[in-house]
């Protein structure tokens, strides 16, 4: 009768070994790795923040546009005297101006002012292509850690089952006089941590899913099995390239720094003075019967020549901000490489963990299952045998967490490549189109038609823009 106890628990037992291979079946239906990504793109509220920045940066281009053109100004005035010439009498007059002015040449300041907002425009949309990469390797991050997370719970699940079936043949043998209570009561203080750890698993999912929902923006329902590995370079010279070329954040770095040239340009041409025109269409009525009308036009240069050294002073800042902004970028360089060499290493000690891992898995089932045979035999005590099932579940939970790590490291390399963007993982969804918007405000007048895009912008904005 004892026999047939140990190979009925040994059999249940067997739960142990294929309890995460029904994870597969399950997840044939669930919720992929591409649509947690999709979903954060479509729904990442530090998206529309910094999109609506780079919408405020294009307004910058729009109004340094406009200062190239003139002004036109309509004034009216009225005035009322009274004096002692008529005894007393009081004259009122009224005086209707139209004037137009315009700066007609300024050694080129106001088309490099241009220029230069349109460089930072840019700076911004490598800034929101940070962002966008950010958000998305968030999003794998939530992805892989409620995964992770998931699979432990199921492991422990099984392990509570398997510990459940060995105490109660510990309580059958022990009824059976083929075991002492210390067996029952090695049995039933294992199945307690094993519930205790059950708890602690099924807690950290309900975090996990928390972090996934802020991510993301929902909440996750089932997830399947994360996809192979993305496409990465061969070595580590190639990865350190394809971010010295793309990364976001060099780029960003790289139109600061011609924002600033230009501005130090600006800053020399301040002492050259400015050449600007009027002309000034009046009218004036005085009381009742007297009107005269004017029409005036002027031209005007001017030039400093002394300001106390304020322009040699904002010349020499100028100067200085752009050496700061160049040095800015030689660091933002480095810091992507070694950014990118970190995340090279961490991949590969990933991997070694994880081939270290499945040896450790085969190592410890060989070792589980010569335990139960000699159970059966009668030549081992229940001790051993959940001492080789505990070495069993550490050594399948530590294979999950190195294939996480495994997965999270390959998209923080492309992370810090600048790779991790809606193109380059392919995902297959439109993008915001950062020229929509700007496109809206070209041809030099606030007037021009916006774009489609721009309407919805300007409706979401709480504007009322109609189109023509």
């Amino acid at each position: 009768m004892g026999f047939l106890i140990r190979m009925r628990t040994v059999a249940r037992a067997a739960v142990l070994g294929v309890g995460l291979s029904g994870l597969a079946a399950f997840s044939a239906q669930a919720e992929t790795l591409a649509d947690a990504l999709v979903a954060a793109y479509q729904n990442s509220n530090l998206l529309d923040q910094n999109r609506a920045l780079l919408r405020a940066s294009d307004e910058d281009v729009q109004q340094a546009i406009a200062a190239l053109g003139p002004v036109v100004e309509f004034v009216s005035t009225a005035m009322a005297t009274r004096g002692t010439s008529t005894g007393y009498s009081t004259t009122y007059s009224m005086n209707f101006a139209l004037s137009v002015s315009a700066t007609l040449f300024d050694f080129g300041r106001s088309r490099m002012a241009v220029e230069a907002t349109r460089e930072q425009v840019l700076s911004a949309r490598a800034g929101l292509v940070a962002v966008e990469q950010n958000v998305l390797f968030d999003a794998a991050q939530a992805y892989m850690s409620l995964f992770s997370e998931m699979q432990t719970v199921e492991l422990q699940r099984n392990s509570v089952s398997v510990i459940e079936e060995q105490l109660r043949a510990a309580r059958e043998r022990f009824e059976l006089g083929d075991s002492t209570r210390t067996d029952v009561a090695i049995a039933q203080a294992r199945l307690a941590a094993a519930r205790s750890g059950l708890a602690a698993a099924q807690g950290n999912v309900a975090v996990a899913r928390e972090q996934f929902n802020l991510v993301v923006g929902r909440y996750p329902g089932s997830l399947r099995q994360p996809p192979r590995l993305p496409t990465l370079p061969s070595s580590l010279a190639a990865a350190q390239d394809i971010a010295r070329r793309f990364h976001p954040a060099i780029t960003q770095a790289q139109h600061q720094v011609t924002a600033a040239d230009l501005a130090t340009e600006i800053a020399g041409t301040q002492r050259m003075g400015t050449v600007t025109g009027g002309l000034t269409a009046q009218s004036t009525i005085i009381g009742s019967s007297s009107d005269t009308d004017s029409l005036s036009a002027n031209m005007r240069y001017a030039v400093p020549i002394y300001n106390g050294g304020r322009l040699n002073s904002a010349e020499r800042q100028a100067v200085a901000r752009g050496e700061a902004q160049r040095a800015a970028l030689h660091q933002m360089v480095a810091t992507v490489q070694q950014a990118v060499a970190a995340n090279w290493s961490q991949l590969q000690v990933a991997r070694a963990t994880l081939a270290a891992g499945d040896l450790q898995i085969e190592a410890s089932q060989s070792a589980y299952d010569a335990v139960r045979a000699e159970v059966e035999l009668g030549s081992r005590t229940t001790l051993d045998l959940l001492n080789a099932e505990q070495e069993l579940l550490d050594a399948r939970s530590a294979r999950i967490q190195a294939s996480t790590t495994v997965q999270v490291a390959a998209y923080a390399l492309l992370n810090s490549m600048g790779q991790m963007t809606v193109e380059a993982l392919r995902l297959g969804i439109p993008t915001y189109d950062v020229e929509a918007y700007g496109a809206g405000l070209r041809g030099g007048s606030p007037r021009a038609t916006p774009s489609e895009q721009g309407i919805r912008l300007d409706r979401i904005m709480g504007r009322h823009t109609t189109s023509p």
